[in-house]
């Protein structure tokens, strides 16, 4: 993928996005423009966001890893696979 296209993503703003869905306790959170997104590059990324609810995660840390892994300089990007 690298060679034809280059994902430009800011991970501050993604991060917080991020962050607000896991801490919002209000199911109105499955609303938020982030998780459309992330819906439409790779399901995946949204159900373990899912999964950081349920564990109550609390640490933006904990999140900002996730988001750098998957779309920080190191990374190989979001691997959608077709089901």
């Amino acid at each position: 993928m690298p060679q034809f296209f280059t994902l430009r993503v800011d991970l501050d703003e993604l991060t917080d996005a991020m962050y607000d869905f896991v801490t919002d306790p209000r199911p109105t959170r499955n609303d938020r423009p982030v998780v459309q997104e992330l819906h439409e590059i790779n399901p995946d990324i949204v159900d373990v966001l899912e999964c950081m609810v349920l564990d109550g995660t609390e640490d933006r840390q904990d999140v900002a890893a996730y988001a750098t892994a998957l779309f920080g300089p190191h990374s190989l990007g979001p691997l959608k696979t077709e089901s």
